[in-house]
Order: structure tokens, then C-alpha cells, then sequence
């Protein structure tokens, strides 16, 4: 039987980690958290893809890919987040579970980071809990799929 799969995306400027206002997102690199995911969904019996993107249309196409090549969604939108109901769309569009990932407390900073056109259509929201939220939300990917699986 082949394990379940999720992707695993990160949105714009998301490739800086490391050394973007390390103050707010911390030192670990993209690298580093892929590393993270890789090492979770090998604990959690699930196949990850980990990939980033500074273009909204790459992150449409690879969540469209989500409709026969994947399991689940685990996305950290960047910006995008706040702006672009082209990428809400085509999560509804592929009917896959989806959880919603955010370094920071974007609930303690700038007024226009408290609006998300991805939680409303999200299994589970994750933010503030810095790069740990990566594996937190593959531990609760891992959780909903098995349910799945289950009825």
C-alpha cells in the first residue's frame, strides 16, 4: 500500500528564510524546514514534496497537481495570504485537505495580515508556533488522512 502524501508549500519570500527579519521568522533556512518535513512524514509513514515559489500561477499549477498526485495540502501562502483568492479557488477546486501555515502571530502584527483567504477553507490553521508549525501541521495532516482512510 502506498503511504499518503501531502505537499508541502511555501509562497513568496519564503526562500529568504534565514536571513529575512530573522527576528520575526528566525534563523532556520528553507532548507532547514524542508529537512524538517522530510524528517516528520518519514516518523508520521507519509510521502512529502516540499516546494516554494515566488509566483502565484507555479502555486496554482502545483495545487492543481494536488487533484491526483496528492493526499493533502500543507500551505504557508506568504503574502498571498492576504491577497489572492485565485490560489483559495483552486484549493476548493482539488477537495483535498489543506492546513494553513504561518511562522509568525500574524495576528500581533500589521492589521492587514489578520485577513486569510485560505483559513475559511482550511482543516487547521497553525500560527505563531515559528518552524515547528510545519511538523505540527504534517502531525495533523497525518491525523485527517487517516480518518479518511478510516471511513
Amino acid at each position: 500500500m502506498q503511504l499518503p502524501s501531502v505537499l508541502v508549500l511555501n509562497g513568496p519570500n519564503l526562500n529568504l528564510l534565514g536571513t529575512r527579519e530573522p527576528a520575526i521568522y528566525g534563523a532556520e533556512t528553507l532548507s532547514d524546514v524542508e529537512q524538517m518535513c522530510r524528517d516528520a512524514a518519514a516518523r508520521l509513514n507519509l510521502r512529502v514534496d516540499c516546494r516554494q515559489s515566488n509566483a502565484e500561477h507555479q502555486l496554482i499549477d502545483w495545487i492543481h497537481e494536488c487533484r491526483t498526485q496528492f493526499d493533502g495540502i500543507v500551505i504557508n501562502p506568504g503574502a498571498y495570504t492576504h491577497t489572492s483568492v485565485a490560489i483559495a479557488d483552486a484549493i476548493v477546486g482539488v477537495a483535498k485537505p489543506v492546513i494553513e501555515v504561518h511562522i509568525s502571530n500574524v495576528h500581533k502584527r500589521e492589521a492587514f495580515r489578520h485577513h486569510s483567504y485560505i483559513s475559511p477553507i482550511a482543516e487547521a490553521i497553525l500560527v505563531g508556533c515559528g518552524t515547528q508549525g510545519y511538523v505540527l501541521a504534517l502531525e495533523r495532516m497525518a491525523t485527517v488522512l487517516a480518518k479518511k482512510v478510516a471511513k
